[in-house]
């Protein structure tokens, strides 16, 4: 503040400065709140999702336990073993309103009897039952971390988007305004002052 030209030139400059903090605080509580938006859009997803997985896993888990019971592990770690192809995941990245979110591309996950590779006599249809549930069990772990990735990378997003939005309001904005009014304050008895004085060396004018 002490360092304040009070020049028209330098108010010029800082209103111009006050427009563009305020078009930028205008911008950002539009995305702010788009944000906003989408995160709870996104986060009612991950709870469905969150819930689905919890059972998924429950009815995985209960055929594992019955088939290891049964079969033995063993049996379930020699047949995991004639497996033929992985499955295969893949990142990419997509843009909401300037985040980064990243996404999962799967291959395919879920296989048939013989895209097993354990053959139809090899196994039971318990066996067979397992694998297809830890297949839909691996298919929704993606979905899920996928899903709650992009609401921590929205979260953040949103908290930065604040920030910037309370120091724009808060602080800047204020700042400038404040700036404003003392060089027009300044400007303004500068004004007076010169008034002043030319109505003086008028009147001595007159009066010669």
């Amino acid at each position: 503040m002490q360092n304040l030209n009070p020049t028209r030139a330098e108010l010029q400059n800082v209103k111009s400065r006050i427009k563009l903090a305020e078009s930028g605080h205008k911008l950002l509580k539009k995305k702010r709140d788009g944000l906003i938006i989408e995160f709870y859009n996104v986060l009612k997803d991950a709870r469905s999702m969150r819930s689905e997985l919890n059972e998924i896993y429950k009815n995985a888990r209960t055929s594992m336990l019955e088939v290891a019971a049964l079969e033995g592990i063993t049996e379930i770690k020699s047949l995991s073993l004639a497996l033929k192809d992985r499955p295969s995941v893949d990142l990419t990245i997509k843009n909401i309103m300037g985040v980064k979110i990243p996404q999962i591309a799967k291959g395919k996950i879920r296989k048939s009897l013989e895209e097993r590779g354990y053959g139809l006599l090899s196994a039971s249809m318990r066996m067979d039952n397992m694998a297809e549930n830890y297949e839909v069990l691996l298919e929704k772990t993606l979905d899920v971390a996928e899903i709650e990735t992009k609401l921590r990378k929205l979260l953040m997003e949103i908290e930065k988007t604040k920030r910037r939005v309370n120091a724009l309001e808060y602080v800047l904005i204020p700042q400038l305004q404040q700036q404003k009014r003392i060089i027009a304050l300044h400007l303004e008895e500068m004004d007076r002052e010169t008034t002043f004085r030319l109505k003086k060396i008028k009147q001595k004018v007159i009066a010669k």
